[in-house]
């Protein structure tokens, strides 16, 4: 699995990256990395022709637990996945701007 750390998650949100955030909705409304599609883990894979496969994707949750597994789960389905490590609750941690 493919594994990036906050930092570069950043840069790569500022090059305009693509995010999945796999948590629940209501986790998604709380905050969320800018831009993020929500597509929450229990309904990822039967949403996943809402995914560019031409881009790496980037998975996130709010831990990086969810988004590791969800990260196994695209790639196996033939998308270039990444996990980010730490997730929404490291983002938000290191100071990056959320949405809500």
């Amino acid at each position: 699995m493919r594994e990036i750390d906050i930092d570069r998650a950043a840069a790569v949100h500022a090059e305009g990256g693509a995010f999945v955030d796999v948590r629940e909705p209501q986790e998604f409304r709380e905050g969320h990395v800018p831009g993020a599609v929500n597509l929450p883990m229990g309904r990822l894979t039967s949403r996943l022709d809402e995914l560019d496969r031409t881009q790496p994707v980037h998975v996130v949750c709010a831990s990086g637990n969810r988004s590791s597994a969800m990260t196994d789960v695209l790639s196996a389905a033939g998308f270039d996945a990444v996990n980010v490590a730490g997730g929404t609750s490291a983002w938000i941690r290191a100071g990056h701007p959320i949405e809500k």
